[in-house]
Formats: C-alpha cells, sequence, structure tokens
C-alpha cells in the first residue's frame, strides 16, 4: 500500500507542545513477517512520554544522542488489518487486531510484527484492547517471572491506580494471591472494585505501619526507602521494582544499584527488568479479557489532534488506568 497517512511527529527531544506536530507522512512498507494495521486506537505510556522527552539523560544510549530513535510515538495498538506480508499466516485483511508496536501508533497505520498481535475479542473496545500491552505486560512478568508469585501469596501493590497498578491488582488475583493496595483517597473505589482485598489510602494512614510479611511488594513509583519497605517482607519476600521516579539524569539508577546491594548483602531479595513482547503472553491477557478476569481502566480519550494534551497528561503521571487515543 502506498500514499501518504496522518501521524503525530517528532523530531527533536522535548515538551510535548514544543516538539509535537501532526504531519502527512508516508504509510509505513511492511516486511514479509509484518502486518499493516489500520490504527483505531492507540494507548500512551510512560515509555512514550521518556522517547520523547529524552530523559533520563543516561537512557539516551537507548533514546537517541543528539535526536530520537523513534519519531513516532505509541507502542500500544488496536485496529483491524489492512494488508499482511507473504510470510503471514495468521492473519488477513479485516480482522480486528490489537498488540505492540514498537512506536509508531499515533498515526492512521503501522507495521506490526505478526508475533507483536492476536485477534481483538469481540467483547473488547478497540480502545480497552490499546490500553492493555505494554502496562499488562509490565505486571504480569513483573508478578510471575521478577517475583515469583505463587498462589496463596500475600502482596502488595504500592501505585495501584496507574496504568501498571490496575492490572497487577487484577493479575495478581487472577494468579491467587491476596492483595493489599496502595493508592490515593481518589482511586480507593477503583483500587477496591478491581478486587483489592485491602486498600490503603496513603493520604490518611501509612501502608509502613502495617505489619503484614508479604511474600512480595510490587512497587510503580519507587519512592519509599528500601530501610522502610525491608520491615514488610516476610523471611523469603521479593522487593519488585517496576517503576520509578521521575529525574533528567540518572534516576532511578541510584534505587537499581541499592536494590543490588541490598540483595548482595542478603538484606532482602529484590526483582526487576523491562517487560518483553511475548505472544505466548499476549495470548494469555487475550483470554483473561475475553473471560473477565482483568478488565480495563481507562481515564481519558484523546483524539489524534489532541496527541499534545494525552502526553502532556501523561508526564503528571497521575492518570488512573491508561491514557488512549482515538486515530
Amino acid at each position: 500500500m502506498t500514499g501518504t497517512m496522518r501521524a503525530m511527529v517528532y523530531e527533536r527531544f522535548g515538551e510535548p507542545g514544543d516538539v509535537l506536530e501532526i504531519r502527512e507522512v508516508p504509510i509505513p512498507a511492511i516486511g514479509d513477517e509484518e502486518v499493516l494495521v489500520r490504527v483505531h486506537t492507540a494507548g500512551v505510556n510512560p515509555l512514550d512520554w521518556h522517547y520523547m522527552i529524552g530523559k533520563p539523560y543516561f537512557a539516551r544510549a537507548v533514546l537517541g544522542w543528539r535526536r530520537p530513535k523513534r519519531s513516532i510515538p505509541g507502542n500500544d495498538i488496536a485496529g483491524t488489518v489492512e494488508s499482511v506480508g507473504d510470510a503471514v499466516t495468521f492473519f488477513a485483511v479485516g480482522d480486528e487486531v490489537f498488540g505492540e508496536a514498537f512506536g509508531g501508533g499515533l498515526a492512521e497505520y503501522v507495521a506490526v510484527a505478526e508475533e507483536g498481535l492476536v485477534h481483538k475479542p469481540p467483547s473488547l473496545s478497540f480502545e480497552e484492547a490499546a490500553s492493555v500491552p505494554v502496562a499488562a505486560f509490565t505486571a504480569l512478568q513483573g508478578l510471575r517471572d521478577w517475583g515469583r508469585l505463587q498462589p496463596g501469596a500475600d502482596v502488595l501493590i504500592i501505585g495501584a491506580s496507574g496504568g501498571v497498578g490496575t492490572f497487577a491488582v487484577q493479575i495478581a488475583k487472577a494468579m491467587g494471591a491476596t492483595v493489599t493496595a496502595v493508592c490515593s483517597t481518589r482511586n480507593v473505589e477503583t483500587a477496591t472494585a478491581l478486587g483489592a482485598d485491602r486498600v490503603i489510602d496513603y493520604q490518611r494512614e501509612s501502608f509502613l505501619e502495617d505489619g503484614t510479611g508479604y511474600d512480595l511488594i510490587f512497587d510503580v513509583p519507587g519512592t519509599t526507602p528500601l530501610r522502610e519497605l525491608r520491615r514488610l517482607l516476610g523471611p523469603d519476600g521479593v522487593y519488585v521494582l517496576v517503576g520509578g521516579r521521575k529525574g533528567d539524569w540518572v534516576q532511578p539508577l541510584p534505587r537499581l544499584m541499592a536494590m543490588t546491594l541490598s540483595a548482595l548483602l542478603g538484606l532482602m531479595e529484590t526483582g526487576n527488568g523491562t517487560a518483553v513482547r511475548t505472544k505466548t503472553d499476549l495470548v494469555l491477557l487475550r483470554d483473561w479479557l475475553e473471560s473477565g478476569r482483568i478488565s480495563p481502566v481507562i481515564d481519558r480519550n484523546y483524539k489524534l489532534d489532541e496527541s499534545v494534551d494525552a502526553l502532556t497528561y501523561q508526564g503528571t503521571f497521575h492518570a488512573r488506568g491508561k491514557i488512549v487515543v482515538t486515530i
């Protein structure tokens, strides 16, 4: 397919209002194992914000030293198959799909590897589907792989109301855990509705006073001192960091170094990593969504022309659930 499309583009690092603009750009060509998706909705993640802003600076090796390696934000997408590569066997033109691209989602079309997509359940809207991949991958792999969550475990989820946190509460419950969720006053009802067994409003009480020996602490914001969290872990408990505080230069490197030192000294078991896109996990998440075991929480839905507002809001890191953009 040839021609041009509308896309939200940036060519230098900076704040959304300074660098983002709508342009007509070529429709991407696809390889033999790729699918061209007509995007209906794209999800917005902290990853998109960091790629655009170019911070923390130590990450420029990945983000790009002088100029961004990516020019169109958006990893999470949901839409309709427009065309398929010669080696694609699982999808056909017209199929409704969702999954993870590596950038390019805030556009009318995006090329995605066949392995990065699954069929969208009819019961799931495009908006809901586009809110899933990155956040749900992070929650699932953080709990299961880095935290070694087992059925019957007691889990503390700090930051239970954001994109990753809302999925973490539900996935931990789906895996048979007892969940204590920590969030602000305005999000208590949301955390309760998602199935948390107990909700601690950190604006009214300190979760650090809780005496439970948790098997797993799943920490999204990464702002509480490790020495304080260590007291909350049981004898074989694991601390997992999946986010971290913002910073211009090295955050969250000091936190990661402190975690490594704590583990080496035998003070606490720790885990962290970068979520990876896998077909197996995407199928699992799709099945849980279809059965109702997990459900997306969407805070705001913007239009493509409003992407500056969407990325600006993402940069506040106070969204309740996910932010999506309808193309």
